[in-house]
């Protein structure tokens, strides 16, 4: 990931020691500024967590389907609204109109059991149900007007203070 908001500084506590962590290292152009440290709620979004997890390691290699690379790895934050949160992910295009899943082009919605508090780790969408790739954001602070309509998948449980 490259380009990120204002600082959140969390400190979360890992709510289920079976889940899977995850990691980004942010830099914005060539500087590191920290790693963002993710646990991923395999016990409530089994599905979901698996894509990001499988994306994050880069272990699917490239899709059958559009030979795009199934990875994170050299992905921005394009998108990022003070406050609100950060937008990252497109795996195919890099500017936002892209992404793809290890399931196929897009996968359904797991359920919306997690809420979107400071720092969930949210798929994005487009606008209707069922449309989850490899985009996600990155909340700043609560925001309920999205439970219901975006996937939580995880939680950032440190942050060194990187994104906003």
């Amino acid at each position: 990931m490259s380009e990120t908001g204002p600082a959140i500084n969390l400190n979360r506590e890992i709510a289920n020691p079976n889940n899977p962590l995850v990691f980004f290292d942010v830099k914005i152009g060539d500087e590191k500024v920290g790693r963002l440290l993710i646990e991923l709620r395999a016990d409530v979004v089994p599905r979901t967590a698996e894509n990001f997890r499988a994306l994050c390691t880069g272990e699917r290699g490239v899709s059958p389907l559009t030979g795009v690379k199934l990875h994170y790895k050299d992905t921005r934050f394009h998108r990022v609204k003070s406050l609100f949160m950060s937008q990252g992910g497109d795996i195919s295009g890099g500017g936002g109109s892209g992404g793809e899943s290890i399931y196929g082009k897009t996968f359904e919605d797991e359920n919306f059991t997690l809420l979107h508090e400071d720092g969930a780790v949210s798929m994005a969408n487009h606008g209707k149900e069922h449309t989850n790739n490899s985009q996600f954001f990155i909340t700043s602070g609560e925001c309920p007007h999205l439970n219901g309509t975006n996937v939580v998948v995880g939680y950032v449980i440190r942050g060194n203070g990187i994104i906003g």
